[in-house]
C-alpha cells in the first residue's frame, strides 16, 4: 500500500472512525469466508460429493454473516449518529450550547442538525470528539449483537434452507443410481406405460 493511499484512508477514518469499525469487519467476514471456501475446495481428503454440499454450504452461511453484519452494524451507528446530530444524545458542552442559543425547543427534530448551524464552530471540536466516540461505541456494539445473536439466527433460518433443498437432490440422485430400472420407469410417460401393459394383452 503507498503512502498516498494510507495517507487518504487515515483522513477518512479520523473523521468516522466507527465507519473504519464497520468496514474492517465486513472485510473481515469477507475474507473468512473466501478462505473457507477454498479450504474445503482445495482439501483432498473431501470427496467431490461432500464438496458439493459443503462449498454451496459456505457460500450461503457467509452471504448472510457479510449482510447481516454490515446492514446491522451500519443501522446501529446511523441511528446513534442521528441521535447526536439532532441533540437528542448529548454531553455536557453540546447541552449548554444549546440552551445558550435557545434550541433545546429543536432537540431531537428530524429536520434539526447541529452541524447546519451558523455557529457550529463554537461546538466543533467538543461535538466531533463526542459524535466519533459515539460511533465507535455505537458500532461495536451492533457487531456484538450482528455476531452473536442475529446473525446466527438469520445464517439457521436462511442459509440452511438451500443446502437442505441441495442435499435433498442429492440424495435422490444417488436412489436413482442404485435403481436406474425404477428410476427410468419413473419418468416413463403415461402412453408408454400403457402401450407396455396393452402389449402383453391376448385376445
Amino acid at each position: 500500500m503507498s503512502i498516498k493511499i494510507f495517507a487518504k484512508l487515515a483522513e477518512i477514518y479520523s473523521k468516522d472512525p466507527g465507519r473504519m469499525l464497520l468496514h474492517t469487519g465486513t472485510i473481515g467476514w469477507i475474507l473468512s469466508c473466501a478462505a473457507q471456501t477454498i479450504a474445503i475446495a482445495t482439501n483432498d481428503k473431501i470427496d467431490k460429493k461432500q464438496k458439493a454440499y459443503l462449498i454451496p454450504q459456505e457460500i450461503f452461511d457467509g452471504l448472510v454473516n457479510i449482510v447481516s453484519f454490515y446492514v446491522l452494524t451500519k443501522s446501529f451507528k446511523d441511528i446513534f449518529l442521528k441521535l447526536v446530530s439532532t441533540g437528542k444524545l448529548a454531553n455536557k458542552s453540546i447541552m449548554k450550547f444549546l440552551q445558550k442559543n435557545n434550541l433545546t425547543n429543536k432537540i431531537g427534530k428530524m429536520d434539526f442538525n447541529i452541524e447546519k448551524l451558523a455557529n457550529y464552530s463554537e461546538i466543533e471540536p467538543e461535538y466531533r470528539a463526542f459524535k466519533d466516540g459515539v460511533g465507535v461505541v455505537s458500532s461495536t456494539i451492533g457487531s456484538i449483537i450482528s455476531c452473536n445473536i442475529v446473525t446466527p439466527i438469520l445464517r439457521n433460518k436462511l442459509a440452511n434452507a438451500p443446502s437442505r433443498v441441495l442435499r435433498e437432490e442429492m440424495d435422490k440422485m444417488d436412489k436413482e443410481k442404485q435403481n436406474p430400472v425404477q428410476s427410468y420407469n419413473s419418468y416413463r410417460s403415461p402412453m408408454a406405460s400403457y402401450m407396455n401393459h396393452a402389449g402383453g394383452m391376448k385376445i
